[in-house]
């Protein structure tokens, strides 16, 4: 079944069943989670779905410490499955004593989050992401399913506005980001987050809008 015929069968349905639909037609189901302040809608949902199935959260070890905490804590209230996964150790201290995110942040981000996240997709068939859309220009574009050469990519959120994901927040009583009440919208890591409305806080005073795990890179 190619994308467009599967973005078709699922554009109708809500997220959840997206959810149910696709657990019941792939077995090899890759979830990760960010933990950061929307990251609470995709684990809700995997929750009510699937609580047992592995959520996959990248320690790029920057993170603030809050970060970790709210993983701990929608971990123990919803029974999830969270495996962290790092990079490797001499990679990650290279980039720690060469101050890479600073010069450099793409290549930071790629031995980071994108070179662990690619040993994950190589063992799994479809990726689901708690990504919502409008953010970017990147994620207005994006559709429900994506190939990006090695995984399929399943976005079952990039439908909902960010209107409609705080209402949901609301409605569910999903708990929030610590950082979120102090300013910060959106959560990466420590030396390349800092207060801001919607993703402005992301790497900011430089163009780089995204980490690169949603960027699909070009196949020899």
């Amino acid at each position: 079944m190619n994308t467009k015929t599967l973005c078709e069968n699922y554009s109708p349905l809500t997220p959840t069943q997206r959810l149910e639909k696709l657990f019941g037609e792939f077995d090899r189901v890759l979830v990760t989670s960010s933990f950061g302040t929307t990251s609470a809608i995709l684990l809700h949902h995997l929750h009510k779905v699937k609580a047992s199935h592995p959520v996959h959260f990248i320690d790029t070890r920057y993170h603030f410490k809050e970060t970790h905490a709210y993983k701990n804590e929608l971990a123990s209230k919803w029974s999830l499955n969270v495996v962290d996964v790092r990079p490797k150790v001499n990679e990650h201290l290279f980039t720690r004593q060469d101050f890479t995110w600073a010069h450099h942040p793409d290549s930071c981000c790629y031995v980071n989050k994108v070179m662990p996240l690619d040993e994950l997709k190589s063992t799994h068939d479809v990726w689901i992401s708690g990504m919502l859309g409008g953010t970017t220009e990147l994620r207005k574009k994006m559709p429900i399913f994506q190939w990006d050469g090695q995984i399929l990519r399943f976005y079952p959120f990039i439908n909902m506005t960010e209107e409609e994901a705080e209402w949901y927040r609301i409605i569910h009583e999903l708990p929030s980001h610590p950082l979120e009440a102090t300013g910060y919208a959106s959560i990466g890591c420590t030396n390349c987050t800092v207060k801001g409305e919607g993703r402005e806080g992301r790497w900011a005073g430089s163009n780089k809008k995204e980490c690169g795990l949603h960027v699909i890179r070009s196949q020899a």
